[in-house]
């Protein structure tokens, strides 16, 4: 083994581009700040966000209007983890293998491995975001998709997001393996060259692209949601407030029933059609506040509605890209670098990740390290939906 990393870039590279082939639906969709800068755990980054200016009429005139400034805003997102993967050879493991010319072999797929590895923590922390989703379309434990040649789950998470003024483009489905399955298995208006305008795409290769304006995606992490207590307990909530609520008022104080309610879960009101997510909940018995997501309540709501809670699901999303946030680093080394022999970089050409990858040559042996430091978020939660399974 060399010195430095030179002597095994094109392993490295090899192995990027055999976990480059891995299916992720959350990385390469959301809104991305990735850059080779370094960061600590606890590190907040702030990444830009531009608001919607207002219309104007067009007047002729010697000067145009004096407007369109702006105030540009932010997003803090701090930096929550940071990880590393290990790699270590001893100088008689690779004496052993020398003969055989193993040995790039398995660095290579030991590498595969260390990439998709912290590829897929970025995007199970991505996919943990669905508890700051504003609402829900679906039947906790029924699959989406389950109904041959019926795309009303991509159809109702539209109008959801719709309804909160998602822009129309930029829109992204990622679902788990039951889901998908379905969509393969189900629907077969997909694989009809005539209709679906893509001939083959999806039959001999597997490759789901867009459908109903959503870019679609796969990912392992999405997450299955344990509901509270509250959703299998009797007697039922009540809505508790003499005057009511109105649409958009986000915190509801409950009473009368039993069970608690935890972040993530999904309640619906008698007589509003509408599942929303709490985004806040509360333990114990009887009176209590909770909170659901922005934009809140879409109908008013009248003292001593019965409140109901979903049952545990799993959650795919449907959302605009701009509703989750990915805030991507190098690991933070002490100024001068550490005790490593080289340090080098790698961006994975379609997650967007550049992974940092450190050689440290110890007594009789090497140690590589793959790491990354990330943070997530949600900045628009009302333009991130649930489809439950």
């Amino acid at each position: 083994m060399a010195n430095n990393l030179t002597a095994v870039m094109p392993t490295l590279y090899a192995a990027l581009s055999e976990v480059s082939r891995e299916l992720i639906g959350f990385i390469p969709n959301v809104n991305r700040d990735s850059t080779t800068e370094m960061a600590a755990v606890g590190q907040t980054v702030q990444s830009p966000v531009v608001p919607q200016n207002t219309l104007e009429d067009i007047t002729p005139g010697n000067d145009p209007a004096d407007s369109g400034d702006q105030t540009i805003g932010n997003v803090n997102v701090t930096i929550s983890k940071s990880k590393a993967y290990p790699i270590r050879w001893t100088g008689e493991e690779q004496k052993a293998l020398s003969p055989y010319g193993q040995i790039n072999t398995i660095l290579r797929d030991q590498f595969a491995q260390g990439f998709r590895t912290l590829a897929n923590a970025v995007e199970s922390d991505l996919a943990a975001q669905y508890v700051n989703a504003s609402r829900a379309y679906g039947t906790p434990g029924t699959t989406p998709f389950a109904t041959a040649d019926d795309m009303t789950d991509l159809s109702e998470i539209n109008r959801i997001l719709d309804e909160n003024g998602a822009p129309q483009g930029g829109r992204v489905m990622v679902v788990g393996s039951s889901a998908r399955a379905k969509l393969e298995g189900k629907q077969s208006q997909l694989f009809k060259a005539n209709e679906a305008g893509d001939a083959g795409a999806l039959l001999r290769n597997r490759e789901m692209r867009r459908l109903h304006g959503f870019v679609m995606g796969y990912s392992a992490g999405i997450n299955a949601h344990t509901a509270g207590t509250s959703a299998a307990s009797s007697p039922d909530y009540l809505v508790d407030l003499g005057a009511g609520y109105d649409a958009g008022d986000t915190s509801i104080h409950l009473d009368t029933g039993t069970g608690d309610h935890l972040s993530g879960d999904v309640i619906s009101f008698a007589g509003d059609p509408n599942k929303y997510v709490i985004g806040t909940g509360a333990a114990g018995d009887g009176d209590k506040d909770i909170v659901i997501n922005d934009p809140g309540l879409l109908l008013a709501l009248d003292d001593g509605v019965v409140a109901t809670t979903d049952a545990s699901y799993t959650a795919n999303l449907g959302f605009h890209q701009n509703a989750l946030l990915l805030a991507a680093r190098q690991p933070a080394m002490p100024e001068g670098g550490d005790a490593a022999d080289d340090v080098t970089t790698l961006v994975d050409p379609v997650s967007g990740l550049t992974f940092q990858v450190a050689v440290y040559h110890q007594y009789r042996r090497v140690k590589f390290e793959i790491g990354l430091a990330w943070g997530t978020a949600a900045p628009n939660p009302k333009w991130l939906s649930i489809l439950q399974g």
